[in-house]
């Protein structure tokens, strides 16, 4: 914090105006107080946190997902089974409630977790963890009294060996367009979380919504990408990508996915064709990638 130099200005030209000794010495007095004031602020310690704060943001689909939590290190300390007991309801990190965030309704296994925020508590085991999703975010550890009826939803994973961690840690992986997985871990263990999202229905539902209006050519592309990802009506795809093409017949990669469309309706002939306009337009536009993905489907095909 920098010192009031507004408040010293005002300070100092008032007392100009003062003359006789006594206002001068007053003057001194409150222009040492408020430099002492000042440098007494901007001497405050600060050291590291032995746990320090992290946040975590993923988009898994069309969902966002967020975790807000602090990372306590190992520090050459027994963990599981010691310092984090066995049996018990651990805070799972620590100082404030580690928070998980969720912009849409997700699934553990058979459980549905409605969007919004929760606390992660655990009970660790040796060979198996209870995960629970807990509705008040705002405790300090572990609550005071545990209440079931805020437990949103409970999840019961094995405990894996992993290689030793020293801090605390929270992660996402095997992200797909429906999922991914949610990891905690600590020291050598380690539980992992597959959980679901509902990309399908939100992206059918936006798909739905823009082509019954005035959909663009990048509307019509990206309905028919979607539905070559997901393996979804490939009939529908073809006509969308056509769609996309006669909106913008220069782009290689419109071509190269209505190659692939083709490819997996069977239209080996017609799949070759777009590939090679894709081809044609990507050794115009000098795009090496291109070039060689088409090169390797039409050699591929043409077998």
């Amino acid at each position: 914090m920098k010192p009031n130099s507004g408040f010293c200005l005002l300070v100092r030209k008032h007392f100009l105006h003062l003359g006789n000794s006594k206002t001068q010495t007053m003057k001194k007095l409150i222009y040492l107080l408020t430099l002492s004031f000042s440098t007494a602020v901007l001497a405050q310690v600060q050291t590291p946190q032995p746990s320090p704060a992290a946040k975590l943001e993923q988009t898994v689909g069309l969902t966002e997902v967020t975790v807000e939590y602090s990372r306590p290190a190992k520090r050459g300390r027994d963990i599981m089974g010691a310092l984090v007991p066995y049996g018990e309801v651990w805070r799972t990190g620590a100082n404030k409630n580690t928070v998980i965030s969720f912009s849409d309704a997700v699934t553990f296994g058979d459980q549905t977790l409605a969007a919004g925020s929760y606390a992660i508590f655990t009970r660790p085991g040796e060979n198996q963890w209870e995960v629970f999703f807990y509705t008040a975010t705002d405790n300090w550890g572990t609550p005071a009294e545990w209440d079931a009826s805020k437990v949103a939803a409970t999840v019961e994973t094995d405990a894996l060996t992993a290689k030793s961690m020293e801090s605390f840690s929270i992660w996402i992986s095997d992200l797909n367009n429906n999922g991914a997985t949610l990891n905690i871990g600590w020291d050598t263990k380690r539980v992992a979380l597959p959980f679901g999202v509902p990309t399908v229905a939100k992206a059918t539902a936006s798909i739905k919504e823009a082509l019954k209006n005035t959909p663009g050519h990048r509307d019509y592309y990206s309905a028919a990408v979607y539905y070559l990802q997901e393996g979804q009506d490939l009939n529908k795809a073809k006509a969308w990508i056509a769609k996309a093409i006669e909106g913008k017949d220069d782009a290689y990669w419109y071509f190269r996915q209505q190659s692939l469309i083709l490819a997996g309706l069977n239209d080996t002939a017609g799949a070759i064709a777009s590939a090679k306009q894709s081809l044609a337009l990507a050794e115009k536009a000098g795009n090496p990638d291109y070039v060689r993905m088409n090169k390797a489907s039409i050699a591929e095909w043409s077998k």
